[in-house]
């Protein structure tokens, strides 16, 4: 009796497809969503008073900010060299709430961010973010794409009008260990602002230039990778 496996020609023709597809999406402009970033890191010992800063610039000073702690999962998707040139892999991130299980997990998929003019304030990158169910990670294994890593984020998520500021702190994923028992990575916080906007809306790289200025000096976020 056959196998209900896919063989490796059918993965094969199934990751081309995938590629192939977003691809396409990408370039007709049916996906049209662009992340402006700016980036930075502050040592944990200083991040209390970013906190701080933070809370009385962005909205909602009342509340206070949103916290995350998730995981997060990097998966890859390579295509068929074909003539012989390796064409970029296509990466994705399945991320899922441990502080909510009701919460929809989310496969999110990240560009290659790019600098671009020198005179623009903010790299871009194109993304796109989708609730999903929590088979996600069976439907991306028999897709053909390969687990690279986990990780643990936690920290805090600020809102300015549109734009979004993350500061949070990155821990090594062990299965079976509490939150309490995770490493941290580094010894500092990771600083991400970012607006997602159609194409073309480079102006909001204003705005998030405006809000780094002010935080100046706790923290240089800039747009260098």
């Amino acid at each position: 009796m056959d196998s209900l496996e896919p063989s490796a020609k059918q993965q094969e023709l199934q990751s081309l497809s995938a590629l192939d597809t977003l691809t396409s999406a990408m370039k007709s402009n049916i996906i049209p969503n662009q992340e402006y970033l700016l980036q930075g890191s502050i040592f944990d010992n200083s991040v209390d008073v970013l906190l701080h800063r933070l809370r009385g610039l962005c909205d909602n000073v009342d509340s206070g900010p949103e916290t995350f702690h998730d995981h997060e999962a990097c998966f890859v998707l390579y295509g068929n060299p074909g003539t012989g040139q390796q064409p970029p892999p296509l990466t994705l991130r399945v991320r899922r709430a441990l502080d909510d299980t009701s919460a929809p997990w989310h496969l999110r998929y990240m560009g290659q961010a790019e600098i671009g003019d020198k005179n623009r304030p903010t790299m871009i990158r194109s993304t796109l973010d989708v609730a999903v169910g929590s088979d996600i990670l069976e439907f991306l294994k028999e897709l053909g794409c390969r687990r690279e890593f986990d990780f643990i984020t936690k920290g805090f998520l600020f809102r300015k009008g549109r734009l979004k500021i993350i500061v949070g702190k990155v821990y090594r994923y062990e299965s079976g260990k509490s939150s309490q028992e995770l490493e941290p990575v580094t010894q500092s916080h990771y600083v991400e602002m970012s607006v997602v906007a159609p194409t073309g809306q480079d102006t909001v790289g204003d705005d998030m230039k405006t809000l780094a200025e002010q935080l100046k000096p706790l923290i240089f976020l800039k747009k260098e990778k």
